[in-house]
C-alpha cells in the first residue's frame, strides 16, 4: 500500500525523488517555496559526469580558498563572515581534504554517477518526458600550462584505472573534433564517459509529467515547521496549508542545513553559488568543456550555449557579483579568442546556489531521530549529475528495498 509522501524542495533531486516514488505508487506532495523556474536546477552546466571523483574537499581546497579570499572575482571565493556555522563546516571541511579521504570517496562518486547516468538513458526510453537532449560526446578538459595537465592527468588515471573512457587530445586532434571554433589550448584529456544536457528543457517536462501523474506540486509555498511525536514527522506546516506525511523528504538544496535546526538536527551544509551567461547565437561549440585555467563549464545547449561556474560562499542570497559573472566571460574569452560574450548576454546572467557538503559527498539516508525522515541533499555541484541516482535511492530507502549500490558513504548523520 502507498504511503503519503512530502518532499521539501522542487528542484532536480527533489523532482527525481517523486518520479521514482510516484512509480512506486506512493501518493506524492512536493512543496517548493519558488515557482520552480529558477536556481541550480535551471542554471547548472548540464553534465552527467562519472569523470568528476575528486570530490570538492580535496588537499589545498582551503589553503586556495584563503589565498582567493580577498578578490571577489576568483574561481573558489569565501567571504570573509562572522558565522559560527561556516566556521564550523570550514574546520570540518579542512578535515575532509586529506589524500586518504579522497582516495575512500573516489569510487562512491564514480559508482552514483554511473548509476544517475543509466538511470537518464532509461528515463528518456520510458518517453515519460517526451524527446530531450541527452547527448554522450564526452566531456573536454582543455589545458594551457603543463601544471594543469599534470593535475588533470592524475584524475585521468585514476578514472581510468576504475574503467572510465578517458583519452589525450593534442591541439590537432583537439581541432578536429571541434573543428568551428578556434581554441586557445594546449590540449585537452577527453572523458568520453560524460554527457550533457539542458537543464531548462527537462526541468519544464519532469514537473508537467509528476502533475499529470497525480503528483500535487505546491509552488510559492514556504514550508516553515514540522510536527513531531515520538520520534517521528506527523505534519508538515506551511504558511498557507498543514500536509498530514507518513515519510518526508528534505531536498531543499542550500536551506537544507537551516531547515534541519527546526527539528534539532545539525546538518553541515553551505550554500556555494554559481553563475551562469547563456548565448542563444551560434558559437560554434559542439563539445562541453571545462576550461581549467579559468576555473569554468562550457555546454552547448538546446538553442544555447552556456558558460557556467564559480563557486562563492558567501551565505544564501541572490545577489549576483558583476565581477565573477566578468570572470566567467573572460576566461571564455581566453580559450575562444574569436568568441566575445556581449553586454547584453552578460546583464542577463543568473545564479544559483549548491548545497556544499564538508567532504563533498552528498547526504542522502534516513535521519537518526526522525524515523520518517529521508534526506536528499548536498550534492554540490554534481546536483543535476545526480539527481536521478539520488531520486532512485530515496525511493529504494522509503520502500525499504535493497537500494542500488551501498549508501553508507552518504550518511547524514555520518561525522567528520
Amino acid at each position: 500500500m502507498g504511503k503519503k509522501i512530502v518532499i521539501i524542495g522542487g528542484g532536480i533531486v527533489g523532482l527525481s525523488s517523486a518520479y521514482f516514488l510516484q512509480k512506486e505508487g506512493h501518493a506524492v506532495t512536493v512543496i517548493d517555496k519558488s515557482d520552480i523556474t529558477s536556481g541550480a536546477s535551471f542554471v547548472n552546466a548540464g553534465y552527467i559526469t562519472p569523470s568528476h571523483i575528486i570530490p570538492l574537499a580535496s588537499p589545498g581546497k582551503i589553503a586556495q580558498g584563503i589565498k582567493w579570499m580577498f578578490n571577489s572575482s576568483s574561481p573558489f571565493y569565501m567571504k570573509p563572515r562572522l558565522n559560527m556555522d561556516f566556521f564550523r563546516w570550514s574546520w570540518y571541511f579542512h578535515k575532509s581534504s586529506t589524500k586518504e579521504k579522497v582516495e575512500k570517496a573516489i569510487p562512491v562518486i564514480k559508482d552514483i554517477n554511473l548509476l544517475s547516468r543509466e538511470l537518464f538513458v532509461d528515463i528518456k526510453a520510458s518517453g515519460d518526458l517526451g524527446d530531450f537532449q541527452l547527448e554522450r560526446k564526452g566531456l573536454l578538459m582543455l589545458y594551457k600550462t603543463e601544471k594543469s595537465y599534470q593535475h588533470e592527468m592524475e584524475v585521468a588515471r585514476k578514472a581510468s584505472h576504475l574503467g572510465l573512457e578517458v583519452s589525450e587530445l593534442n591541439t590537432h586532434e583537439l581541432a578536429a573534433i571541434e573543428p568551428n571554433i578556434k581554441i586557445n589550448a594546449s590540449g585537452a584529456i577527453h572523458y568520453e564517459c560524460d554527457g550533457h544536457t539542458t537543464p531548462t528543457e527537462i526541468m519544464p517536462k519532469l514537473l508537467a509529467f509528476l502533475e499529470k501523474a497525480g503528483v500535487v506540486v505546491r509552488k510559492n509555498e514556504t514550508v516553515t515547521d514540522v510536527v513531531r511525536k515520538n520520534g517521528k514527522i506527523h505534519q508538515v506546516l506551511t504558511k498557507k496549508a498543514t500536509y498530514d506525511a507518513d515519510e518526508v523528504v528534505l531536498a531543499a538544496g542550500s536551506w537544507s542545513g537551516e531547515f534541519s535546526k527546526k527539528m534539532n538536527i545539525k546538518l553541515p551544509l553551505q550554500p556555494g553559488k554559481g553563475y551562469r551567461i547563456n548565448v542563444a547565437r551560434d558559437t560554434g561549440i559542439t563539445m562541453p568543456a571545462i576550461l581549467m585555467e579559468s576555473s569554468m563549464a562550457v555546454t552547448p545547449m538546446q538553442g544555447f550555449t552556456r558558460f557556467a561556474g564559480t563557486m562563492e560562499f558567501s551565505g544564501i542570497n541572490t545577489k549576483i557579483r558583476k565581477e565573477r559573472v566578468l570572470a566567467i566571460a573572460q576566461g571564455a574569452k581566453n580559450f575562444y579568442p574569436e568568441l566575445t560574450i556581449e553586454q547584453d548576454e552578460i546583464d542577463a546572467a543568473q545564479t544559483g546556489m549548491r548545497p556544499v557538503t564538508p567532504d563533498g559527498l552528498p547526504y542522502i539516508g534516513k535521519s537518526a531521530s526522525l524515523s520518517n525522515l529521508t534526506f536528499a541533499t548536498g550534492h554540490a555541484m554534481m546536483g543535476w549529475s545526480l539527481g536521478p541516482a539520488t531520486g532512485k535511492l530515496v525511493s529504494e530507502i522509503i520502500g525499504n528495498k535493497q537500494t542500488s549500490m551501498d549508501i553508507s558513504a552518504f550518511n547524514p548523520s555520518r561525522k567528520f
